[in-house]
């Protein structure tokens, strides 16, 4: 049950950051509900929901980039790509998440 709550925690505090950057959540309900399960998992052993498939450093600087939803610290790249990286977030005018393509950070113009 705990975990239930906090997975309910974590959609209601996501959406209020996610919402106002032209985000929601992806239409693909079993990815969604995966990922927030690796975020409690991720939770609660770190005290923080980093995003799961986005491996940790020993700099917490660094990590601190990828505490969900990161979009704010990757705007450029996850805009390009209409979605964040784990695709827990797409855009709204995203309607078939599954036609997006990961595009590495090195292949975006002027980077």
């Amino acid at each position: 049950m705990k975990a239930e709550s906090r997975k309910k925690a974590f959609r209601s505090l996501f959406q209020k950051v996610i919402d106002p950057l032209g985000y929601k959540f992806s239409p693909d309900g079993e990815l969604v509900e995966f990922l927030l399960d690796q975020e409690v998992i991720l939770e609660q052993k770190h005290g923080i929901p980093y995003c799961p498939c986005q491996g940790l450093t020993k700099k917490r600087e660094e990590n601190m980039k990828i505490v969900c939803p990161c979009i704010p610290f990757h705007r450029k790249h996850f805009d390009a790509m209409k979605r964040c990286w784990c695709g827990l977030f797409v855009r709204k005018d995203v309607r078939n998440p599954d036609e997006l393509r990961q595009i590495p950070v090195n292949e975006l113009d002027g980077d």
